[in-house]
């Protein structure tokens, strides 16, 4: 070992493909059955959604749609940071959006507390300090949602070209319910 920092027993300052070999592999099986190079990226079902990075969510099942139906655009806690609001702006621009899903989840770890709360976490993990990072954490998920929501809603650029709401997901039921 080369004695630096390590992910997973591999050095961090390793070449990229070293810790990456069983995806690739997975890939490879994936590709043979491939079916979507003469998709367009258009959203054809007019939908994109803002939802949390987590790994119980599958946003296009939850919806009952498929690839190609909509732009799904993940971040911690289902928040609209400033790359998801460009996402959605081109979204609706470019890509056929015409109606956008806000939705966070039950039990996210970004509703266990605030910023300082969640930088605790980590560092009590790692050792990392993260407090120069904003990370958009709060118990208050309802109020959260609604401040994204409204953002979209009166954005100059999305104004009157998109529909938007606000959803919960349940990660223990499936169920999927509006509240604004």
């Amino acid at each position: 070992m080369t004695g630096g920092p390590t992910l997973g027993g591999v050095s961090a300052t390793s070449p990229a493909g070293s810790g990456f070999a069983d995806l690739l592999t997975r890939n490879a099986g994936y590709q043979t059955g491939f079916q979507h190079g003469n998709f367009d990226g258009i959203a054809h079902a007019g939908v994109a959604m803002v939802t949390c990075m987590d790994s119980r969510i599958e946003p296009l099942e939850m919806i009952g749609l498929k690839i190609g139906d909509a732009k799904i655009i993940r971040t911690p806690g289902g928040r609209l940071t400033p790359d998801a609001l460009v996402g959605c702006v081109l979204g609706v621009h470019l890509l056929g959006v015409e109606r956008i899903l806000v939705v966070p989840h039950t039990r996210c770890a970004m509703a266990s507390g605030e910023d300082a709360d969640i930088v605790a976490k980590a560092r009590a993990a790692t050792g990392e300090d993260l407090s120069d990072l904003r990370i958009g954490a709060s118990p208050d998920q309802h109020a959260r949602l609604l401040e994204d929501v409204t953002a979209l809603r009166e954005h100059p650029h999305l104004a009157g070209r998109a529909l938007v709401g606000g959803f919960l997901y349940d990660v223990d039921t499936g169920a999927l319910t509006q509240v604004l």
